[in-house]
């Protein structure tokens, strides 16, 4: 069997995403799962600004858009009035996605696999991880396959394997958190009568939160509920479990005010829910991501988008850290690279934690407070919503919170302020905005520019030519001849500023850096 360099465990958004990235950056990349089948129905249906801005450089971004709604609406039922928000052409002019894409994990999904086999990396279905440890010089993964138990050796293993990680639990990681006393109920079915719209339709209500998307995979529309969890013993946490009669429906729907019957009855899960966070994201060559690192609740859509960035975030490090030359992994320190990710993923990952629990308490928690929000306050505040939504740069603002636009890794190792300082330009950690730049022709738009695998460093106009012998075959050079002055700007193949210095040719800082994420020609071969 050839050989491996990252070994990914689990099949989902942030397995494919994670397989997809370190190949593209050029690591031997073997991708299995337990499941014979991918897992249907989905349950993420939204892609945010950013998740659609780090796989961009994968050359996916244009399939996935095909199958989603761009320019996505609903309509809020507070009390008796109906208020329709749209979710297109936001006032975020530093993005190409300035938009929530309604789209289905299953059709993320596709896309990820199909981009892979086109790169010869199959996924291998019916095969599940038994044991792995770190052994020191490799990982040691034990493999039941359809053909029989095997053992492989590899540098590293990415553990995207859900909120039951064996990773996690080989890896001896703890696992904080607990259950929450609601769950989600969800269903794909027809209705006679109400809704009519082709949006999303959204009813606050004293019990909970009712949705319905026009994105069902089995009927037209998805519906999703919140409600008090029953008790007892369910499926696992996050895993739709036993149907849903159709008569408890019926009532979600009535109680939500909805005057619909339901017609068709094509599916129905029950959903217990957790908020849980692993107590580290890395220990030796065992890492962890998605789920497998984190569990939220469903409120403002994280799960398949946070797994996705932390693929994008993990998937270069690992494919660097595991070089092409003999040697490489050894005879480079590839310490501040490796830990850089356990030191800037979780600590977003607890910031994204609070969000979520705060949101999914004012949607679903069926205490006095946020049961008088939703049926009570929400109703009486209806008058005000429509100016709220009116003012589009704090819409925007919400959805830059929401997306993860305004994530920044300045305390990382990789973050490097060079000597002298580069004033006006994005700072080291912060995610580098899209522009219209010049490169010597008409002008374009810099994420454009950027939208390929690899390590990009931005020199200003006048600056000196960066010393051929730093860079690696995994950096370009790009020259924005709009831009005054002798400075660089290197960018992270997933999208965040990693160095900046007011003198491209000072060869000492920038190389050492390119050293440091293991991008120069020497420790790329």
């Amino acid at each position: 069997m050839a050989a491996v360099d990252v070994l990914v465990v689990g099949a989902g958004p942030t397995g494919l995403a994670l397989a997809l990235q370190a190949h593209d950056h050029g690591a031997r990349v073997r991708i299995v799962e337990r499941r014979p089948e991918a897992f249907r129905p989905s349950r993420a249906l939204i892609l945010h600004p950013r998740t659609l801005e780090v796989l961009r450089p994968l050359g996916v971004t244009d399939a996935l858009l095909a199958k989603a709604d761009t320019a996505p609406s609903a309509v809020l039922h507070l009390g008796r009035r109906a208020v329709r928000a749209g979710l297109a052409d936001l006032a975020l002019p530093d993005t190409a996605f300035p938009h929530l894409s309604l789209l289905r994990q299953m059709d993320v999904e596709t896309v990820l696999a199909r981009a892979l086999a086109d790169r010869g990396v199959p996924v291998e279905r019916g095969t599940e991880l038994v044991t792995v440890r770190d052994d020191g010089p490799s990982a040691r993964a034990v493999l039941r396959t359809p053909e029989g138990v095997q053992e492989i050796r590899c540098p590293f293993v990415g553990g995207c394997d859900g909120p039951a990680s064996v990773v996690r639990t080989c890896a001896g990681v703890g696992w904080n958190g607990r259950p929450y006393p609601e769950e989600v109920v969800l269903a794909d079915l027809e209705l006679d009568g109400d809704p009519v719209g082709s949006g999303a339709e959204v009813f606050p209500g004293r019990r909970g939160l009712l949705l319905l998307f026009p994105l069902g995979e089995q009927a037209t529309w998805r519906l999703l509920a919140t409600r008090a969890s029953p008790g007892g013993s369910g499926p696992e946490f996050g895993q739709p479990g036993p149907a849903v009669p159709q008569a408890e429906l019926q009532r979600l729907l009535g109680d939500a005010g909805l005057d619909a019957r339901i017609e068709r009855l094509a599916w129905s899960a029950r959903v217990p829910l957790q908020y849980r966070l692993a107590r580290r994201f890395r220990r030796g060559r065992l890492f962890l991501a998605g789920d497998a690192a984190h569990n939220y609740s469903p409120a403002t859509g994280q799960g398949m988008n946070a797994g996705i960035q932390d693929a994008m975030n993990l998937g270069w490090k690992l494919a660097f850290a595991a070089g092409r030359s003999a040697g490489s992994t050894s005879g480079w320190d590839t310490t501040a690279l490796l830990d850089s990710y356990d030191r800037e993923r979780r600590p977003v990952a607890c910031r994204r934690l609070v969000l979520t629990h705060t949101a999914f308490w004012a949607e679903a928690s069926t205490g006095r407070i946020p049961s008088w929000l939703r049926a009570v306050a929400s109703a009486r505040a209806a008058p005000a919503v429509p100016v709220l939504l009116a003012r589009r740069r704090l819409v925007a603002e919400g959805i830059r919170l929401i997306s993860q636009l305004r994530v920044t890794y300045r305390h990382s190792p990789l973050s490097v302020e060079g000597t002298p300082h580069l004033r006006g330009a994005p700072r080291p950690g912060d995610r580098l905005p899209d522009a219209t730049v010049s490169t010597g022709g008409p002008p374009q738009r810099l994420h454009a520019l950027l939208a390929r695998p690899g390590v990009h460093l931005l020199v200003q106009r006048d600056a000196d030519p960066v010393p051929p012998e730093l860079l690696g075959p995994r950096v370009t050079v790009l020259r924005l001849t709009n831009s005054p002055g002798r400075g660089v700007v290197a960018v992270r193949p997933d999208g965040h500023v990693g160095f900046r210095c007011a003198s491209a040719g000072t060869a000492a800082g920038l190389g050492d850096w390119l050293s440091l994420i293991c991008a120069t020609a020497e420790t790329q071969g």
